[in-house]
């Protein structure tokens, strides 16, 4: 499956952004999701995932202004961001995987975007 992130852009500290991610298509039904997010000279850490069942998890940093949905239909997994402070800066890479589903925030997916990139200034 190809995925491709779309909906980022600039916005000032307590706005808001809704990042989406379309797939191609998967071999399996079970599909498990994953937004991650990579700031200048930082490693690449994990925002939300949400499981085939429904199950979600966020980073401790984004809880209660983030929040992870998806289109089982249209293969599609969306972000919304609220409340975005400067600290969010950062490529936004969605993740999907058909055939293992990891753990949290584990970065073990099959499937990586390009990244789309979010900027928040103050």
């Amino acid at each position: 499956a190809q995925v491709l992130e779309s909906g980022g852009g600039s916005v000032q500290a307590g706005g808001s952004l809704r990042l989406s991610c379309k797939a191609s298509t998967f071999y399996q039904s079970t599909v498990c999701w994953g937004w991650f997010r990579q700031a200048p000279g930082k490693g690449r850490e994990g925002v939300a995932s949400i499981d085939d069942d429904g199950l979600t998890t966020y980073a401790d940093s984004v809880k209660g202004r983030f929040t992870i949905s998806r289109d089982m239909d249209e293969n599609t997994l969306y972000l919304q961001m609220n409340s975005l402070k400067p600290e969010d800066t950062g490529m936004y890479y969605c993740a999907a995987d058909d055939y293992f589903c990891p753990a949290g925030l584990d970065q073990k997916y099959n499937y990586w975007g390009q990244g789309t990139q979010v900027t928040v200034s103050s």
